[in-house]
């Protein structure tokens, strides 16, 4: 039986880990051929690695920085010139930086943050889109959070930059829908990533696991969310099965946003 994605081609960036990883598998095993991108040719070889022991697929790897917009038209004219199309773009990558009071925050570390989630997908955006309207559609998930669609404690940078993808994705969405471009964002809750991890290290540097456990129990599901349900969300959005779907902000995180 043929996935959704059977010989579609599908562009993501932060492909070297956390939530770029999981969508890479799940598409992968839709059908789906893979232009993979990060910053990191170590990680990405890893995830290639873990695509193909789950299914045999065609996997183009990219080493590229998302806040540099050379290197960013650089990873779409390269998969451009070994697939030929883009049929689906999870522009994803990011950072959650550090963690403190807007008064305390280190203006570098903002910068940085800014440059990776804020202009780093709109520069896929920008070089993305021309394409899929010159191939007559195309289907394209930014990586929002719920640090997208309401406020969270010590992330002035993070929520800064989500809360832009949220509203970069239904500027794109109206801009681009009568060319069969649909553009949406996931707005993912505490997933189990590397990234996530990270953040509970910085709450509890010797206990990230009782900082989780901590943390879960303001959630509805009483859990942390698994890579895979995102790469399933994401798999959907990206198979055109609903192309009607167009400029939502769909939140992944076990009812937790409804609470507020």
């Amino acid at each position: 039986m043929k996935g959704r994605l059977e010989d579609k081609v599908v562009v993501i960036t932060g492909g070297g880990s956390g939530l770029g990883r999981a969508v890479a598998i799940v598409v992968a095993e839709e059908g789906a051929k893979l232009s993979l991108v990060d910053i990191n040719m170590e990680a990405l070889e890893e995830t290639k690695k873990l695509v193909l022991e789950q299914v045999e697929t065609d996997i183009l790897l990219l080493e590229g920085d998302v806040a540099d917009e050379d290197q960013v038209k650089k990873y779409v004219d390269d998969s451009m010139s070994h697939f030929g199309r883009i049929d689906g773009f999870y522009n994803n990558a990011g950072i959650e930086g550090k963690q403190a009071l807007t008064e305390d925050y280190d203006s570098a570390m903002f910068d940085k943050v800014i440059a990776i989630n804020l202009k780093g997908v709109f520069y896929g955006l920008k070089h993305v889109l021309p394409v899929m309207k010159k191939q007559g559609g195309g289907y394209i998930v930014n990586t929002s959070s719920v640090g997208g669609i309401r406020a969270v404690m010590n992330q002035i940078a993070y929520g800064a930059s989500k809360h832009a993808v949220a509203g970069m994705t239904k500027d794109a969405a109206i801009e681009y829908a009568e060319h069969g471009i649909s553009v949406n964002a996931i707005a993912p809750g505490a997933i189990l990533t590397e990234m996530v991890i990270g953040s509970f290290k910085q709450i509890d540097p010797d206990n990230w696991e009782a900082a989780a456990k901590d943390f879960v129990q303001d959630n509805p599901a009483k859990r942390l969310g698994k890579p895979e349900e995102v790469g399933h969300l994401v798999a959907y959005l990206l198979s055109g099965e609903s192309p009607f779907i167009n400029g939502a902000i769909i939140p992944i995180d076990g009812a937790q946003s409804a609470k507020y």
